[in-house]
């Protein structure tokens, strides 16, 4: 399952991969089983053009085989594997079924009112990873949780803000009603893919919500945990490298992909991991 789970992460190509990768094998493999099951759990909400009833009934059946693994009872050997992840280094489930509630949300809702509808949803379906990562990685501090939700929060608002795009194409608005509503931008122009002054006034809003996550996740993050939470802080670089670059763009997602290659991810990833190891 192992091996599974490392392939996982290795074809999703993400940044998590790139993060973790130079942690030690014991840490990386656990990580690998984690990112496993998040990858797992948001495709049973976006794989394929399912009705939402199918999708629903698969998601609950994943939250009851998860369950079950927690007695080592789940017919998936994922779930059994991260059950015995979940035991060794004592990390709380609730930030797992949180995240399976987050998923859930994705087929109850296509809209956000505002922003604290959209942190509420962020919340669940990043932070709640992070939450679970840190308890891998080690920390000394309380504070760290802290640093794991607003660095949440900040990534997933990146995210949002690099696919407004292909999420419109799916009916998806994860920008607030009300924040479109006072830029005097609307959904049928995001719709047609309008790129004008009121969506690049709307996206830098956004944006710079998005930074001043990133800001109060480093406030949050004490320097006697910055070394074992390498793995973290390069993906933070990663996601706000990802956030300068759709700045720079001048927003332009609905015209453009803007991304952060594999190459750039590693080296990042390489350059945190010898910053920290080097200083402490």
């Amino acid at each position: 399952m192992i091996d599974q789970s490392k392939q996982i992460s290795k074809e999703s190509r993400s940044s998590f991969y790139y993060a973790f990768s130079l942690l030690p094998p014991e840490k990386r493999d656990a990580m690998n089983t984690v990112y496993a099951f998040c990858r797992k759990t948001d495709d049973i909400v976006d794989e394929g053009n399912l009705p939402d009833e199918i999708r629903y009934e698969r998601l609950r059946k994943w939250r009851v085989e998860f369950q079950k693994a927690l007695y080592g009872q789940s017919d998936y050997s994922l779930l059994n594997r991260l059950a015995e992840i979940i035991r060794r280094f004592n990390i709380p489930i609730e930030p797992f079924f949180e995240l399976i509630i987050g998923m859930e949300m994705d087929l109850q809702r296509k809209r956000y009112v505002s922003f604290d509808d959209l942190t509420q949803y962020c919340y669940r379906v990043a932070s709640t990873v992070g939450l679970m990562c840190i308890e891998i990685f080690g920390y000394k501090n309380k504070s760290a949780k802290d640093y794991a939700v607003n660095l949440g929060v900040a990534m997933q608002l990146t995210n949002i803000l690099r696919d407004v795009g292909t999420d419109a194409d799916s009916g998806r608005i994860y920008l607030p009603q009300q924040d479109i509503l006072n830029y005097n931008y609307s959904e049928p122009e995001l719709f047609k893919k309008t790129y004008n002054d009121n969506f690049k006034a709307l996206m830098r809003f956004e944006a710079e919500r998005a930074r001043q996550y990133f800001v109060k996740a480093d406030q949050s993050l004490d320097f006697d945990d910055k070394l074992s939470m390498f793995p973290a802080r390069a993906m933070e670089h990663i996601y706000s490298k990802l956030l300068k670059k759709i700045v720079d763009e001048e927003y332009n997602v609905l015209e453009k992909k803007i991304r952060v290659n594999k190459f750039e991810k590693a080296a990042i990833a390489v350059g945190v991991w010898a910053k920290y190891s080097l200083v402490y």
